[in-house]
């Protein structure tokens, strides 16, 4: 009467305890883009206004006596595929960095302006020409 009921237990049972340990290990994987070590990159520009997209990454803006563009990523990761990006097309620059899949991972940006630059981030203004 109970024996379709017990067979399905242990691979029930063992599917559970390995969802559990897999969970457990992943967990134990911590990770701190402030703590990574820092990537820079720079771009020339003589633009007057800059669209920056940063795909909901956290970002910095700051008008400095530059006169390009620094960016500086912080990227750790432990697991997933990484996707990192930085360009500067015409009058907007796109940066993004995550991971995809079974992901683990934290980044973050400064981006350094010329003051002057009136720039939005994600369509929202994030310093005006008047710095």
């Amino acid at each position: 009467m109970f024996s379709g009921t017990l067979s399905k237990r242990p691979t029930t049972l063992v599917v559970a305890v390995m969802a559990g340990a897999a969970t457990l290990g992943l967990t134990g994987c911590s990770v701190n883009a402030s703590e990574a070590k820092p990537e820079t990159k720079t771009f020339a520009y003589t633009g007057e206004s800059l669209k920056l997209t940063t795909h909901e990454v956290a970002t910095k803006v700051v008008a400095t006596d530059r006169t390009d563009i620094k960016v500086t990523r912080w990227f750790d990761s432990a697991a997933g595929n990484k996707r990192l990006k930085w360009d500067l097309k015409g009058n907007t620059l796109d940066i993004d960095a995550g991971c995809s899949g079974i992901a683990i991972c934290d980044a973050k940006f400064k981006v350094e302006v010329p003051k002057g630059i009136a720039v939005t981030k994600d369509g929202e203004k994030a310093l005006s020409g008047e710095n």
